[in-house]
């Protein structure tokens, strides 16, 4: 395979993942329309507010001017694959017949093991999924922890 069809894989693959994503985050917005109804609506429109210090722009412009695709996927999309992959293995290994699922109760100490595979960075785990995609995911999981602590 030569470099532009590996390219044109990667776009690809990469295409498929924003459709996984957008079908999440739809997901996602009717969760969060669902806890709108129960938690303070004024707590929304300043977390999307203070990702921009724009005042004057929509929810919506705010959510569009964040470049998930071409910032993130498209720069990293073998390592965005590599995560997923890890996503995957833990899922399997804790819940093998229930559906691709992010279970909290599983993975409470997130700068811990981090930092234990962390050490091992460079090297595969026992599972076959590299230590550095174990890495990402914890500092995912941390951050994403992080963002929820601030927005309660």
């Amino acid at each position: 395979m030569n470099s532009n069809d590996k390219y044109h894989e990667t776009i690809e693959q990469a295409k498929e993942l924003v459709e996984l994503q957008e079908e999440r985050i739809s997901e996602l917005e009717k969760q969060a329309m669902e806890r709108v109804k129960i938690i303070n609506p004024t707590k929304i429109e300043p977390f999307f507010k203070k990702l921009t210090n724009i005042p004057t722009q929509t929810v919506a412009e705010q959510r569009k001017a964040i470049p998930i695709f071409s910032g993130v996927l498209m720069y990293f999309p073998d390592a965005i694959r590599e995560v997923a992959k890890c996503s995957q293995a833990g899922n399997n290994q804790h819940h093998k017949d229930k559906p691709l699922h992010w279970d909290r109760s599983k993975s409470g100490d997130e700068l811990d093991a981090l930092a234990r595979h962390l050490m091992d960075a460079g090297t595969f785990d026992t599972d076959g999924v590299r230590h550095s995609a174990k890495v990402a995911w914890r500092a995912l999981a941390n951050l994403q922890k992080e963002i929820e602590k601030d927005n309660e």
